[in-house]
């Protein structure tokens, strides 16, 4: 029987290794610290794969969860699960026993393929699940994964699917504490690899250094998936270690890598430290980052390495949203950019948000307001959440991202915060992100996180946590006055605390819920 028309193998990004193959199969896709696999073999594996989750009961629209660090096999069950029309829901390995116990509740996968070493959380999590995840552990002795692939019939087909039909369920980073799982489509995964394609000027000479989790959409949809579409080299690294990321772009001749700006500091530091003509660079277009706008020093440092930084931002719910490219970095120090291509991107006022999209009002420039955008980039909703849902997605296809933002005359725009970081002292609005972006300049401070506290005069104040720089010491007088000359005295933090680290998201997004 014929699919329905709606419905076609050629909207499934599931299809794309089998294209490749076809085109180049003889090129290396993938290298990680085990092997390294052309395209070819790649699609085979993943086809394999698709046969062995075939086999465990999987299908049309059942989850498969993968708890892995980045390598071959993460990769594999997305595509895998891709081809079965299934959806891959990728879970941070970092995570606790009771919270991969949560969000297996909430996704009731029919299958987790997770990394051996995690066998004693995994079985933690799994106990007394209602419906528990058939397991498949990779990298043990024997290797279960590699039994499983070696004893399965290759499934090469590639289910039709709409554009529409869900690919990806990611949950979000949790800045508030509870995540979502939102729903990415298949046609996010190709406007995305579209939008990365364009920015990056992406072809199949780069070799693409992935060293962000394949677990958050910065590695998966933003480096890795976007590589492989455009039949590049995917380098994958497990673990984060400046000078070993240098090692393997020079030994890979790596074109470009990601990461978040607190890695930025380190590889900094790493590449001054490295001894003369131990590193060759010469592949290396540029370096990406993403999650908040980059200090302007690192940027000054890079560039008199002959390196140039790009900048993006986004959310899991949309992937990347804006981009900088590197001949802006220091013209437009502390922006995210302009939209990407495939997106349509307003700045609302926030007090207008409560009517229909046609009442809201469009900012100036300067003005703060909240990003909302459309697009074949968006999600298509939060999993089993219809009021996150409907508060989240509006009507025209409007999505609010909850993040404050400015934009300039020429269209840059700049982060103000997450609208519920907002806080009101003294009836004045304060955006936390102008005041951590102005005393992350202090010489005595390394990272700072604003939130607002109650205060029986002024309703809240600021209260500022800081991460001191080496050999400095906590002057809350001196910081406050230091701030009055910058800003305007209702936004000085009233008080300050310092702290050893500031909890944080896999892509350097602190989590103020916390604090």
């Amino acid at each position: 029987m014929a699919p329905p028309l709606d419905r076609s193998p050629l909207d499934n990004a599931g299809c794309w290794l089998a294209r490749l193959a076809s085109n180049a199969g003889g090129e290396v896709a993938l290298v990680d610290r085990d092997r390294a696999l052309d395209y070819a073999e790649l699609n085979a594996r993943a086809a394999r794969c698709a046969g062995a989750l075939r086999a465990a009961g999987v299908g049309r629209g059942d989850r498969v969860a993968i708890a892995l660090p980045n390598r071959a096999a993460f990769l594999e069950a997305v595509f895998g699960a891709a081809r079965l029309a299934a959806i891959a829901l990728p879970i941070n390995t970092r995570l606790a026993a009771p919270e991969v116990r949560e969000l297996l509740a909430d996704a009731e996968p029919a299958v987790l393929v997770y990394e051996a070493e995690l066998a004693a959380r995994v079985e933690r999590a799994c106990a007394d699940l209602a419906k528990p995840p058939r397991r498949l552990a990779v990298g043990g002795s024997p290797d279960a994964y590699e039994s499983a692939l070696a004893a399965s019939e290759p499934h090469f087909a590639v289910a039709p699917v709409s554009p529409e039909d869900p690919m990806i369920l990611m949950y979000t980073s949790g800045t508030t504490g509870t995540p979502k799982g939102a729903l990415l489509p298949h046609r996010k995964t190709l406007f995305n690899s579209l939008n990365a394609e364009r920015f990056f000027d992406l072809s199949s000479r780069d070799r693409v250094l992935v060293v962000v989790p394949l677990f958050h959409s910065f590695g998966l949809q933003i480096l890795a998936i976007p590589a492989l579409y455009a039949g590049a080299r995917v380098v994958l690294e497990r673990h984060f270690d400046a000078a070993a990321l240098w090692r393997t772009v020079s030994q890979q001749r790596v074109t470009f890598f990601g990461g978040v700006p607190t890695m930025f500091r380190e590889l900094l530091a790493a590449l001054e430290a490295a001894p003369p003509g131990s590193l060759d660079l010469g592949a290396l277009r540029f370096a990406f980052t993403a999650g908040a706008a980059i200090p302007v020093e690192l940027i000054h440092g890079f560039e008199r390495h002959g390196i140039r930084l790009k900048q993006g931002y986004g959310q899991t719910e949309t992937s990347i949203l804006c981009c900088l490219d590197a001949r802006d970095a220091i013209r437009k120090a502390g922006s995210v950019g302009k939209p990407v291509f495939h997106v349509e991107l307003r700045v609302v006022d926030a007090a207008t948000l409560a009517g229909l999209p046609e009442t809201w009002r469009d900012v100036a420039p300067g003005e703060t307001g909240e990003i909302v955008v459309r697009g074949p980039i968006a999600m298509t909703g939060y999993w089993r959440r219809p009021e996150a849902t409907a508060e989240t997605l509006r009507e025209g296809g409007w999505l609010r991202t909850g993040d404050l933002a400015t934009f300039d005359p020429e269209g840059y725009v700049t982060l103000a915060g997450r609208a519920r970081d907002l806080f009101i002292s003294g009836g004045e609005n304060v955006y936390p992100a102008q005041i951590e972006q102005t005393y992350a300049q202090h010489p005595a401070i390394r990272e700072v996180a604003v939130v607002g506290v109650p205060d029986e005069r002024w309703g809240e104040v600021g209260h500022a946590y800081v991460v001191l720089a080496p050999g400095a010491a906590l002057d809350p007088e001196a910081l406050r006055a230091w701030g009055r000359e910058r800003l305007a005295s209702f936004k000085v933090p009233r008080t300050f605390a310092a702290v050893a680290a500031l909890p944080k998201t896999v892509t350097g997004k602190v989590q103020k819920h916390k604090l």
